[in-house]
């Protein structure tokens, strides 16, 4: 599997493109906008998206989600079914984010704890991560150590819990008891900000590391 990261929106959102090299089938991880920085990322990989896969339904994760699925003719799985009332207020929250039209869409699955995604010969495993959102997922690729986790865990910070139906102390037990014990080695992309790894994170995340209590 290879990937690349493509910042799209004002809120410099790490949209991922990943694919298999065997087959050069791809995914897009949570297309939130910029259409065109995103079509010329799959261009310059020179790969074929076969599906879009979403974390969670804030609208910088998947504004673009349901117009670039018809555009490329590819379906759309994820995220949990937790999280549909955000997708069914897309409208009002483009509106409130200041970002362009768009309305809700439905995936073709909803997915949930233990599903697997596949993307050529790639496996994702899915992991239900409630707290910032309640249908919150991860895609971790065990053959590679890698994970695209959404906004659950950033470098040095977590994901905020401010939000509708968001949960703070369900947040941690998603990053300690689901995230973390996958190894320190496994590195992961974050729905912002730079990569990192869970290891990294046990030793010096103020908010999950081993030696914070709570």
């Amino acid at each position: 599997m290879k990937f690349g990261i493509v910042p799209v929106t004002p809120y410099q959102q790490n949209c991922s493109l990943i694919w298999c090299e065997e087959t050069q089938q791809a995914a897009i991880i949570d297309p939130g906008g910029d259409i065109p920085y995103i079509k010329q990322g799959i261009e310059q990989a020179g790969v074929t998206p076969v599906k879009i896969l979403i974390t969670h339904g804030h609208v910088d994760h998947v504004a673009a989600a349901n117009e670039l699925a018809i555009e490329l003719g590819i379906p759309i799985e994820g995220p949990h079914i937790d999280d549909k009332f955000w997708i069914d207020s897309l409208a009002e929250s483009c509106e409130m984010a200041g970002f362009p039209p768009a309305q809700p869409f439905h995936p073709e699955r909803w997915l949930v704890e233990g599903d697997v995604v596949e993307v050529g010969n790639v496996r994702l495993e899915v992991l239900h991560c409630p707290g910032h959102t309640p249908g919150h997922v991860v895609y971790y690729n065990r053959q590679q150590q890698i994970a695209f986790v959404g906004d659950v865990l950033f470098q040095g910070s977590i994901g905020r819990t401010d939000f509708p139906k968001g949960d703070h102390d369900m947040l941690i037990r998603s990053i300690r008891n689901k995230l973390l014990p996958l190894g320190d080695e496994v590195s992961f992309v974050s729905g912002h900000g730079p990569m990192s790894t869970f290891g990294q994170e046990r030793r010096t995340n103020p908010f999950v590391a081993d030696n914070v209590t709570g």
